[in-house]
């Protein structure tokens, strides 16, 4: 399902009819096997994917494919038939089957024209002109994608036909955008609500709904040119009616045409994606130095030998040659051209899964039509690492017979050592989690024979959702931990790998076990997480224990990627992103103008009456377990905290399922026609505001009551799922006879619904007000609260069954529970109240659950990207070698940038600091506050004028009393707990001159002994 949020149900359908071939199983192609059979097809009999390869198992397979094991080697299986189960395992719905025919220059290619894309690894240059050749002559085109990775240089081609139609180019949903003015002029410019930036392009498409006195333009569709962030116009309007008030323009998705070259052509004149800023010459330099590599194994029968400078001198040449052939006759970057040449025959794991994950998005546009294809080449280097490395010998490189040498030919034996002996924290074992383990896996990482350990962290038990992208688990996993799942199958990829798993969550309440010690231990820490609070406090964490960190997430399409290194780069907290907009409380409660409003009213609605209000009547009655006591302390004029609603859900409480039906036809009418008949009290038709502007207009909608039909599904869907709610909570039982249609209908033709009565009470209107925390008690509410609570002890509904309700916890996954049935109903039904579009189950849930959309291809991309930083990070390069990225695999691009230089402060005279600094002071049992201060002024030659722990004020001179804590002991002040040796202080200092505002400063760690040296 989550997949399906980002490809939508047409997409998905055509994913169902295709077919697809792939040829060669390595590093590369098992990436984008693995990623392709998740999404292809869900016809089980209809094969979706041939895996083709003509190659036996080796050794050097086990440190680049993750799906081949030692037995395979043994066995001298096949690479496409040892992965071939494995692969079809990952989605059940999928027919994959496994060639092992020759495929070279004298195959007939007759046999391609079953599938409708073709993708190319490990396979000759001039093999790949030729299949691409007969790919594009096709009537349709076969779409054609080639892929490769060599050493520390990897290249994306694309050929998807002469012309290539796309019906939505970004996978974004249509924008829709509230007016508040239209000009009658040549052009009309329609301006948008104040403070609601339209964010539109020119040239993009709109069609109009819901504008009064203009009217001729609803339904029309009009080409849109930008004014201004919150104006656009449309063309001619001056003829039409002048604009009285509301309107919605909503943004047209239009149908775009790409265009493709054969790869013959493109070699020549290549279109590159470019992905570095930094060096925009990078692409066409990598494409000549792999042309050259092509050439050199056309010409030798082999690719150039580890290390070896012949070779190098070789490809160099033959790289010259090329470059004169081309249109553009790029300038050939002989470091390139070396280095591509002496690590040629290695192979970077992650660089494979970032391609991977890019490929294989391809592959889907390519048989779905959905966002816009990759024109037409693209290449993602390592280059950046290689500086330190030409010192190293050429013997560091060369292979030693074990599951490294791929490995080992890029980054030599000194970087793979560290890569086994590091101990990495790894905080959750999700998508990128479980992708990010498999990297671990492939690198190494922590397998050292002294050193080395993998610590993850998951609090989360596997669902079925997970399935589809959490590529580790499988449908027998369901509901068992993420982390220990994850770690038993990281060890069927590399069994020499150590890991502890841990069910914990990393926050404040779990700091005994992750604790400073903990993060000390640790070279590095790598997130793989969902919410921006937990990426906080873990940065915090290291930052104060001076930890690198690497970050990333992925929404959708989308990713990005953090590299944090203590003393060189800013801080995940070093910057912001803007708080998300929140629904104001007048909106959600009396003027909804969006479907996401009425979502979340009735998501409130559910959180409020199933599981708040329950959990509340228990609690109470847990704290007085007597209905006779509670009666007597009220009689006396005690005050009992929410008593007054407690007793009033006791008196109402159902005790049949006839009740529970009866609750839910009152709920109906209160809430989808009192409501609108009561604002219309308060606020008729014509009601208008103090400048003599009506009230009602947009974004506000006047409400109309809406007439229960008991034949209108959504109406009687409310009260099916509503009624089987209140039974739940309320502990009734119900049997199928009870859900029948005729068992309700003759249940609600017998209600008596209240009618309705108009109240005085005032309806907040201000859109910068708060949701009141207690809603004041009336006398008369306390008389009849008494009456009635006396009235259910008499009738014996006061029992202590009676007191006790079961609260229920909102789970979107489970269809049968009915809580995405009761919030789609009731939210349609308030969207049908307010006249506003409605929306069905499936956007229904993915609001209200605040489903983020996922797809593997963007998972898979991001935590390559992450595991070559950590390349970066356990070598210890400089800040220039970092990059951070940002990619959205539909529109398609990504952005490498240099990470951000940390911030220096200055306090004063030259004395300055960053975020990575820390002073510190060493104290002793009897060691006083006074002694502290003076301490820092000795070491550190300025003056502390304030000392703050956390949010715990130490010492502020000018608070009362603060003077006298002065001779107080730094044990007695801060209190630590017994296992604790330090506290980190925050401290202010003196200003040079007085008046000025007190000096900033590093937090000072002071130890409450002396650290034995």
């Amino acid at each position: 399902s989550r997949q399906r949020y980002v490809l939508g149900d047409t997409a998905m359908q055509k994913m169902a009819q295709s077919h697809v071939f792939l040829s060669g199983i390595g590093g590369l192609g098992v990436e984008i096997g693995k990623l392709g059979n998740i999404y292809l097809s869900r016809h089980k009999t209809k094969l979706a994917l041939t895996v083709h390869d003509t190659k036996q198992c080796t050794k050097w397979d086990l440190g680049i494919n993750f799906f081949i094991h030692e037995d395979d080697i043994t066995s001298q299986r096949n690479r496409a038939e040892a992965t071939l189960h494995r692969i079809a395992e990952l989605n059940p719905y999928v027919h994959v089957a496994a060639s092992t025919v020759p495929l070279d220059e004298t195959t007939d290619l007759s046999f391609l024209k079953q599938y409708q894309c073709v993708i190319l690894t490990e396979v000759s240059l001039l093999l790949q002109k030729k299949i691409n050749d007969f790919c594009h002559a096709q009537q349709p085109p076969i779409k054609f994608i080639s892929a490769d990775v060599y050493g520390m240089c990897s290249r994306l081609f694309c050929d998807f036909g002469d012309e290539f139609e796309v019906l939505d180019t970004t996978g974004e949903e249509p924008k829709e955008i509230f007016i508040s003015n239209i000009t009658q002029s040549n052009p009309g410019i329609v301006t948008c609500l104040e403070n609601h930036p339209h964010r539109l392009e020119t040239g993009q498409f709109l069609t109009f709904r819901e504008v009064n006195g203009m009217s001729c333009l609803n339904g029309s569709t009009h080409q849109i040119t930008v004014v201004s962030p919150y104006s656009f116009s449309i063309g001619d309007t001056s003829d039409m009616e002048p604009y009285l008030h509301g309107g919605i323009a909503v943004q047209v998705k239009t149908p775009k045409t790409f265009y493709f070259e054969r790869l013959e052509k493109q070699i020549t004149n290549p279109l590159c994606l470019v992905a570095d800023f930094s060096k925009p010459e990078a692409p066409l330099q990598i494409h000549v130095a792999m042309l050259a590599l092509d050439n050199f194994q056309e010409n030798f029968g082999r690719r150039p030998n580890i290390g070896c400078l012949q070779d190098a001198e070789e490809m160099l040449k033959i790289a010259v040659s090329i470059s004169e052939t081309l249109e553009n006759k790029p300038q050939v970057n002989g470091d390139v051209v070396k280095w591509l040449s002496r690590t040629a025959q290695g192979f970077l794991a992650p660089l494979a899964a970032a391609v991977g994950g890019v490929a294989s998005q391809e592959v889907l546009k390519a048989v779905t039509g959905k966002f816009s294809p990759l024109q037409q080449w693209l290449y993602i280097d390592m280059l950046d690492i290689v500086t330190p490395l030409e010192k190293m010998g050429s013997e560091e490189f060369l292979p030693r017979g074990d599951r490294y040498d791929a490995l080992r030919a890029c980054v030599g034996d000194s970087l793979c050592q560290k890569l086994h002996d590091l101990n990495v924290f790894l905080v959750g074992c999700g998508a990128i989690g479980c992708e990010m383990l498999k990297n671990f896996a492939l690198l190494g990482v922590g397998t050292g024979q002294d050193k080395g350990l993998v610590t993850i962290t998951d609090p989360d038990l596997i669902e079925k959702s997970n399935l589809n992208r959490q590529f580790l688990f499988r449908p027998h996993h369901i509901q068992k931990p993420k982390s220990y799942t994850a770690a038993e199958a990281t060890l069927n990829i590399n069994p020499c790998l150590k890991i502890d798993s841990y069910i914990n969550k990393v926050c404040p309440a779990t700091e005994n076990t992750y604790s400073d010690e903990f993060y000390s231990k640790q070279d590095v820490i790598v997130t793989a997480l969902d919410n921006v609070e937990a990426r906080r406090y873990i940065d915090s964490r290291c930052v104060a224990n001076l930890r690198p960190l690497i970050d990333s997430g992925t929404m959708g399409t989308k990713g990005h990627t953090e590299v944090i290194v203590p003393h060189l780069t800013e801080s995940y907290n070093s910057h912001r992103d803007p708080p998300e907009e929140e629904i104001p409380f007048c909106t959600l409660k009396s003027f909804p103008a969006a479907i996401e409003h009425t979502i979340q009213w009735a998501r409130d609605k559910f959180e409020s009456s199933f599981s708040h209000k329950p959990s509340l009547f228990n609690k109470f009655w847990q704290t007085y377990p007597s209905a006779e006591e509670v009666l007597q302390r009220i009689k006396s004029g005690e005050s009992l905290e929410g008593c007054f609603h407690v007793i009033k859900t006791l008196s109402r409480r159902p005790r049949s399922w006839t009740q529970c039906v009866e609750l839910a036809r009152v709920k109906f009418e209160k809430y989808f026609s009192h409501k609108a008949l009561q604002l219309l009290h308060s606020f008729p038709l014509d009601t208008r505001l103090k400048d003599g502007s009506l009230f009602w207009q947009s974004p506000k909608r006047p409400p109309f009551p809406v007439k229960f039909e008991f034949n209108d599904p959504l109406h009687y869907g409310f009260i099916v799922s509503a009624a089987k709610l209140f039974a739940t909570v309320y502990c009734v039982p119900f049997t199928e006879k009870d859900l029948s249609e005729e068992t309700i209908w003759k249940i609600i033709s017998a209600v008596k619904v209240p009618e309705f009565r108009p109240s005085n009470k005032v309806v907040q209107t201000d859109e910068t007000a708060r949701k009141p925390d207690h809603i004041p008690v009336s006398s008369e509410d306390e008389r009849n609260a008494i009456f009635q609570l006396e009235k259910s002890i008499l009738s014996n509904e006061a029992l202590q069954n009676d007191l006790q309700m079961k609260p229920i916890s909102f789970e979107k996954d489970d269809d049968s529970n009915g809580h995405i049935d009761f919030i789609t109903a009731a939210s349609n039904l308030r969207a049908k109240m307010y006249n506003i579009e409605p929306a069905d189950r499936f956007k229904t849930k993915r609001i209200a659950g605040k489903i983020i959309p996922a797809i593997a291809t963007a998972t898979a991309a991001v935590s390559g990207l992450v595991a070559l930083e950590l390349v970066k990070v356990v070598g210890g390069y400089p800040a220039d070698a970092y990059k951070n990225c940002f990619l959205n695999l539909a529109i398609p691009i990504m952005v490498f940038t240099e990470t951000a230089e940390v911030r220096r402060t200055e306090i004063r005279n030259g004395m300055s600091f960053t975020i990575w600094d820390r002073w510190t002071i060493y104290g002793k049992e009897d060691f006083t506050l006074l002694d502290f201060i003076n301490a820092v002024r000795e070491k550190y030659g300025i003056e502390p004028t304030m000392v703050v722990q956390g949010v715990k004020m130490l010492y502020v001179p000018v608070m009362p009393g603060h003077i006298k804590r002065l001779k107080l002991t730094m044990q007695k002040l801060v209190k630590p707990s017994a296992d604790k040796k330090y506290v980190d202080l925050t401290v202010s200092f003196a200003p040079e001159t007085d008046g000025e505002e007190d000096l900033p400063g590093p937090p000072v760690r002071y130890y409450f002994v002396q650290e034995d040296n």
